[in-house]
């Protein structure tokens, strides 16, 4: 009973919200008209569209100041989402710090240290590599801003690594749970790889998936890899840029303000552009960018199920759920519109790119489009490039694939990087 009376009065505190917005709205339309007509230049279509654009504007910014004012209604985060994900064979206190709200980092650190192990025993294809001869470290570090950030590094114990490859996880991700598996291939085959999660991503500190500025995040990923190419064993070796998704775009943009400082870059299924059929329309885009500089930390941005889109196989769609840091509600204001805001400069910069290319994306994409990956290989300055299609595959290449496709585009990115390090290690 309790429930449906809550459910009752959020209805009712919303509409509320619209009653008490009413005023406002003839406010900004008469003012809007007024000044019109005494500026004398009133257009039809211009006095038409700022009408609807003021009005959903502040019909947005009210419903959302409405949900701060009445914080009596706010749920859990996992309850805005829907009944919490239980897992098989947890104890309540575990589940009970799963279910936690996770905007901050220290909650997400607990969920990700109580759960670790189980993550690490699923059933999927990349949990399956052995760890054995990887020197495996983990470690936080204070950056120039002052946030703590997460590091992992994984590297073959009895030999010096071939090159080193600093991964660049994609949105709402982490370099935790499936980079691991790929990681370890990855080091077993003689690379040394290097991560970190984003300023308010996965372990790191801050508001978790908020990217105030996309450009202020690229510098701190230079910031971190920067430091680890300065390690006296590993200075002279060859560097790539290895970026999944948004991380592609962010590996795009490390490259741009670094244009002379890589060997090379993989990139699978990067997020140059963000598929139509993912991005709101152009009203609502519009309405969005308003409300933004109102409420930018705001999750109030549609978005269709990621998991549904980007993993082909439903098995291992599930298991997305065992990822407990990886952030799962709708995008916040700000983070949505600086990610739009970014593809669409590094359509506008493909002719920029000069490193040596391996681009892999799934011909099903319906996440990033496949089509500005086709455009990057063709634009690029670089004669050094290489496009790798994968008919019927969806986002996730190296996630949600079928067994064979994964293991696939794995021993691609071997080939590449083999290819690319001879004449470094026959020196």
């Amino acid at each position: 009973m309790a429930l449906k009376q809550g459910k009752v009065y959020a209805r009712h505190r919303i509409l509320l919200d619209g009653r008490m917005a009413v005023p406002l709205f003839l406010f900004l339309f008469f003012y809007y008209s007024a000044s019109r007509k005494l500026q004398n230049d009133c257009h039809s279509s211009d006095y038409f569209y700022f009408y609807f654009y003021f009005l959903f504007l502040f019909w947005g910014c009210w419903v959302g100041l409405g949900v701060v004012c009445f914080p009596g209604t706010r749920g859990k985060r996992r309850e805005v989402m829907g009944r919490p994900v239980r897992f098989p064979g947890i104890s309540n206190e575990l589940q009970k710090i799963l279910v936690a709200n996770m905007d901050e980092a220290p909650a997400r650190r607990r969920a990700r240290e109580a759960f670790k192990d189980i993550q690490l025993g699923i059933d999927h294809i990349l949990f399956k590599s052995p760890a054995d001869g990887l020197k495996i470290k983990e470690s936080y570090e204070v950056n120039s801003r002052g946030l703590e950030i997460f590091t992992k590094s994984w590297l073959p114990e009895t030999s010096p690594p071939r090159a080193v490859l600093c991964y660049c996880h994609g949105y709402g991700d982490t370099c935790t749970f499936f980079f691991e598996g790929i990681a370890r291939k990855l080091a077993s085959s003689g690379y040394g790889v290097f991560a970190m999660d984003y300023p308010g991503f996965g372990l790191s500190e801050g508001l978790h998936c908020y990217i105030p500025s996309f450009d202020r995040l690229v510098d701190d990923v230079i910031e971190h890899f920067s430091k680890v190419k300065e390690d006296p064993a590993i200075r002279t070796l060859p560097s790539f840029l290895f970026g999944q998704s948004m991380g592609g775009a962010v590996a795009l943009k490390v490259h741009l303000k670094q244009p002379d400082a890589w060997n090379g870059a993989i990139l699978v299924a990067p997020m140059c552009k963000i598929a139509d059929d993912m991005v709101p329309p152009l009203l609502v885009k519009k309405i969005l960018i308003g409300v933004a500089n109102v409420l930018p930390t705001k999750k109030l941005v549609p978005q269709k199920d990621l998991a549904e889109a980007a993993f082909r196989e439903l098995k291992k769609r599930e298991l997305t759920a065992y990822n407990v840091i990886a952030y799962k509600d709708k995008p916040r204001l700000k983070t949505a519109l600086e990610m739009l805001r970014t593809t669409e400069e590094i359509e506008e910069r493909l002719g920029e790119v000069s490193l040596p290319l391996l681009i892999l994306h799934g011909e099903s994409d319906i996440v990033t489009d496949p089509s500005v990956s086709k455009a990057l290989y063709e634009k690029a300055r670089s004669s050094d490039k290489k496009l790798k299609l994968y008919k019927d595959a969806f986002h996730s290449l190296l996630e949600g694939e079928p067994d064979e496709i994964i293991i696939r585009v794995l021993n691609d990115i071997i080939s590449w990087l083999d290819e690319h390090t001879k004449e470094s290690n026959a020196c």
